[in-house]
């Protein structure tokens, strides 16, 4: 599932305030009720918003993340960006280890021209991407692996990841706090990915700024054990003292100003 533009950023005015009504979107986004109608239609049938009578609102949840297929279309611009950045700060000849998540798998399809990597993954979409590219060693961890994203978790892909140490360990997240605890859903995928940094001699985060202040259940770390945090705007107070306190590098690859004609 593909959305344009508009859509993405109705959802993100959504899940800022928390609810919104018909015609606050209409005058935001300056299109007619009837358009804002039909995007809340589509949104909604997709599971991403849910309708009340003269509004939408995302239904928060701490225990379970939104579907692999609808978070694969959600905020794909910011995700293809920090992709790119990250990409750009990968050097040739190097080691990752790269886990779970739809924003890991844009940065493996922007890996695809990098030559002499080895990567570990416990991701089976990582791995796939990654081997079309020629020059690049794909090692694919043991484990469970869960049908709904073909990631690989359990205390085999744990054991697994154990016996390397590699440069970079390339980790998404599900939410960020303000006070930079960073959470997921999944006990088995948050055990996993405590594994990867402990065994990263740095530890790079990608995450798009829908998971600030997202709330989920389960605590992976904080943002001070993150050595470059990569995502595509900037982060407010007291996230960003909270980085800046840490030392955390944070690179924003932010959507382009428009040009003047």
């Amino acid at each position: 599932m593909t959305l344009n533009p508009r859509q993405s950023a109705l959802i993100e005015m959504v899940r800022a305030q928390g609810s919104a009504s018909i015609e606050e979107l209409a005058r935001r986004f300056g299109v007619t009720l009837q358009t804002v109608r039909r995007d809340v239609h589509f949104l909604s049938e997709a599971g991403l918003l849910s309708r009340f009578h003269g509004g939408v609102r995302i239904e928060a949840s701490t225990i379970e993340n939104i579907a692999y297929r609808k978070r694969q279309g959600l905020h794909a611009a910011g995700k293809q960006r920090i992709a790119e950045a990250v990409a750009r700060a990968v050097p040739d000849g190097c080691s990752l280890i790269i886990n779970i998540g739809t924003t890991t798998e844009a940065i493996a399809r922007a890996l695809l021209r990098h030559r002499g990597l080895r990567v570990i993954t416990n991701n089976l979409h990582v791995a796939d991407i990654l081997s079309d590219n020629p020059d690049c060693e794909v090692i694919v961890a043991g484990g469970v692996v869960r049908s709904r994203d073909r990631g690989i978790v359990g205390e085999a892909t744990m054991d697994f990841i154990r016996q390397f140490k590699v440069d970079i360990g390339l980790i998404g997240i599900s939410g960020i706090e303000a006070d930079g605890t960073l959470r997921d859903y999944d006990f088995r995928e948050v055990r996993v990915s405590r594994t990867i940094i402990e065994q990263s001699r740095e530890v790079w985060l990608a995450a798009d700024s829908s998971k600030f202040q997202r709330q989920a259940m389960v605590e992976l770390a904080h943002i001070s054990e993150i050595d470059r945090f990569f995502t595509d705007a900037h982060p407010q107070e007291p996230l960003a003292q909270v980085l800046a306190d840490a030392g955390v590098r944070c690179e924003v690859a932010a959507d382009p100003a428009p040009q003047n004609a």
